[in-house]
């Protein structure tokens, strides 16, 4: 079995955080969320785009 934690024992150390490597991916994960954002961007124009040129000629001159 293990041993009790004594209320005073303090929690051990957190390993150490290397702070370019978490810029770094943060960095590539707002550029990721970028491109998907502009992505849908463009396929929500291009899709309207198509609907609406659909009925160009069916309209009166």
């Amino acid at each position: 079995m293990s041993e009790p934690q004594d209320a005073e024992t303090p929690p051990p150390p957190a390993p150490p955080v290397d702070q370019a490597a978490l810029d770094k991916a943060r960095r590539g994960r707002n550029i990721a969320i970028a491109v998907g954002l502009v992505a849908f961007i463009v396929i929500v124009y291009a899709v309207t785009l198509i609907r609406m040129g659909g009925n160009i000629g069916a309209r009166p001159f």
